[in-house]
């Protein structure tokens, strides 16, 4: 196999991170005779400083280019001014809208080393194993916006916007997962108060009777669902929900297993390359210390594999020394829970070691 691989190592600890995952990648060509070309662009907060846009149109081009396309974390403080022209996460926002990415797959899976690592009592999350799946590129996210008025009367609105088409896509590729998995599709919204959310209960409904009838089919509203990720996050297998109600959800889901730093993500599209990152941020308070856990960002580079490039072996292969890494007790300072921590650069070593056919 020859594939092209863009990394957009963007801010904080985003190119400590991609580094390793470049590292593992190019382990893996080398174990199974595959060639990767790397090429790096600039994406978020050193984008704007560099050019004045979050999203400069080189790395557009280069990312619709590409086979496939890891990110590692955009914005920091340097950033925060709500009065700036324009923002890191907007170069997020935008190469999502234009590659066309309307579905974000996050995958919540317990670790069965980092069980004792998590919050929870391990009673109840013991066989947690979640695929969200959230619309990516409508909502309210991308709805129009604006201010009026001055002083104690200035308001400020954001419209939540979804259509059937959006809905159908991305209920259709949950449902599908779910086939792959155990068969059970949850749907979240909040259909009790929001007219977009009472579309989006008739259209999925409608998508799994007509096309889906041998999956089981339940709907949770979004705060129960905050609720139940806490007492039952184990009962749920594929889980199918909104841009913003993901965003949080998914962020909540993310303790589950200890700790952001061992979650990846995938962003994908009918069509052209994926993008796949970390769901972390880019932790600018640990940048350029070497102690942010890799992990995250190499699961990633496994759905890469998988998704992108249709390499389930050389996936699993990841997978697999990830795993073995966590039995052999090494740790970074995240999910050490007092024990002794490595470094990002030797959680890297440790996993490329271990890459084997």
């Amino acid at each position: 196999m020859k594939a092209s691989i863009v990394l957009l190592p963007g801010d904080g600890i985003g190119p400590e991170i991609t580094q390793q995952a470049r590292r593992v990648l190019e382990k893996v060509g080398e174990v199974f005779g595959h060639e990767f070309t790397f090429s790096s662009h600039l994406i978020g907060g050193i984008a704007i400083d560099e050019t004045g846009n979050p999203l400069p149109d080189e790395t557009v081009a280069a990312c619709r280019s590409a086979d496939a396309i890891l990110l590692g974390a955009v914005g920091g403080p340097k950033w925060d001014d709500p009065s700036a022209k324009t923002r890191p996460e907007a170069g997020l926002l935008k190469i999502r809208k234009e590659l066309g990415l309307f579905a974000n797959l996050r995958p919540i899976k317990l670790f069965a080393e980092l069980v004792d690592a998590s919050p929870l009592k391990r009673e109840i999350i013991e066989g947690t194993d979640i695929l969200f799946l959230r619309e990516l590129t409508g909502g309210i996210y991308f709805g129009e916006s604006g201010r009026s008025g001055s002083g104690a009367d200035e308001t400020a609105t954001q419209a939540m916007v979804y259509s059937v088409g959006e809905v159908e896509r991305i209920v259709r590729l949950a449902a599908k997962a779910a086939q792959g998995r155990d068969n059970r599709l949850t749907s979240v919204d909040k259909a009790n108060v929001l007219e977009p959310s009472r579309l989006w209960r008739q259209v999925a409904a409608r998508v799994m009777a007509e096309e889906f009838p041998d999956v089981q089919y339940d709907v949770v509203l979004v705060d129960a669902m905050a609720m139940h990720l806490i007492n039952r996050p184990a009962d749920f297998d594929v889980v199918v929900t909104g841009n913003m109600f993901g965003d949080i959800l998914t962020d909540e889901a993310s303790m589950l297993p200890g700790s952001l730093g061992m979650l990846p993500s995938a962003s994908l599209g009918s069509d052209g390359p994926g993008l796949y990152e970390p769901i972390h941020g880019s932790a600018p308070d640990i940048a350029g210390k070497s102690i942010a856990n890799p992990l995250a960002t190499i699961l990633a580079a496994a759905m890469l594999l998988r998704h992108s490039l249709s390499a389930e072996t050389e996936a699993v292969a990841i997978e697999t020394a990830v795993g073995k890494v966590l039995a052999a007790g090494l740790r970074t300072a995240d999910i050490a829970r007092g024990s002794e921590a490595i470094g990002t650069e030797a959680m890297g070593d440790a996993v490329v070691q271990r890459i084997s056919k």
